[in-house]
């Protein structure tokens, strides 16, 4: 079994390597991103395909692929937005995905973004890399135990980050749109308008779901206590770029915290040093910093999380090879 694993970085060629001993798929990495067709063409001559985000099968990649003589198109994420499912099934591709990895890799990023915004860390840290070390009233901060974070979105992330703020002393408020079951210890969950009023901090864990749009929106925002924190490690397609903008600058919001950006395939993972980005919304974000800050799709970009996404994607692979179905396989 011929395996391309697509968007590989170096450091996590080892992880790929140590696992496959337990496989010893023909596997080969490359860095490319499934993006031109000088990229598809690389699969040339492999049965499988492992995507990873922004890696695009399309229409037009998975008819390459079928020419190639691909047989399994698989991702190593969660979201399979990237993937034309319907028309891979439809041609007869096995597909699969990852229902879940490490919740502590996004969990942990979401708390770092809204302690560091909460203590002004970036803003001070940007004043003494230029010799200033003078204190001002910017880096004045309450303290995290006498703040309350709402937590929109309690599956496995959002709990894990509540139970990471509930750690460090805050008052933990959520909302999910399936009320659960044995949280009381961690949260206390309420309706969504009575956890955007009251919450000092407002972490995003929660899936999007094309019907039921927008999660942040004008109202959204309007409806936030003044001087709240956003943090999105979710999904970019949640947030309304330019009602975050607007509570930016009339200070209803105090900070943003963001890893993920609709649309981010055209900057992200890229240096634009010097370059404009060609969303003048992006561009203002970036100018806003250290007010808001951007992290560029990294939340599972940890040791545990790629271990776990690319046992999965082998253990997917291995299942159709043995059984012609995966438990795993993308419903669409």
């Amino acid at each position: 079994m011929k395996v391309l694993c697509y968007g590989v970085r170096d450091v996590e060629k080892a992880i790929f390597e140590e696992v496959n001993k337990k496989f010893n798929f023909d596997m080969t990495l490359v860095p490319n991103y499934v993006k031109t067709k000088e990229d598809v063409m690389l699969a040339k001559g492999y049965d499988c395909v492992i995507l990873r985000g922004n890696c695009w099968a399309n229409k037009e990649n998975l008819d390459l692929f079928k020419e190639f003589g691909v047989e399994y198109v698989l991702t190593r994420t969660v979201g399979v937005d990237h993937i034309d499912v319907a028309y891979a099934k439809e041609n007869g591709f096995k597909t699969a995905f990852v229902p879940g990895y490490s919740p502590n890799a996004i969990a942990e990023l979401a708390v770092t973004l809204g302690m560091t915004l909460l203590r002004n860390v970036a803003y001070t840290a940007n004043k003494t890399s230029k010799k200033d070390f003078t204190v001002d009233a910017q880096m004045f901060s309450k303290e995290i135990r006498n703040c309350t974070v709402g937590v929109v979105g309690i599956g496995r992330i959002g709990l894990t980050s509540a139970t990471l703020f509930k750690g460090l002393g805050a008052n933990v408020l959520a909302y999910d749109a399936f009320k659960k079951e044995g949280v009381d210890h961690i949260c206390t969950q309420v309706e969504l308008d009575e956890l955007i009023a009251k919450s000092d901090i407002i972490t995003l864990h929660c899936p999007f779901i094309k019907e039921n749009g927008k999660v942040v929106t004008k109202d959204f925002v309007s409806k936030m206590k003044d001087g709240a924190i956003l943090i999105n490690t979710a999904r970019g397609e949640l947030q309304d770029l330019d009602a975050i903008i607007e509570g930016l600058e009339s200070g209803k919001i105090s900070a943003a915290g963001l890893d993920v950006i609709e649309g981010e395939s055209a900057f992200f993972f890229k240096n634009l040093e010097n370059q404009n980005i060609a969303d003048a919304r992006v561009e203002k974000l970036v100018s806003m910093y250290p007010k808001v800050l951007i992290t560029p799709h990294m939340g599972s970009y940890t040791d545990e999380a790629v271990l776990n996404m690319v046992e999965t994607s082998f253990e997917n692979l291995k299942e159709y090879i043995e059984t012609g179905k995966c438990k795993n396989e993308i419903i669409g």
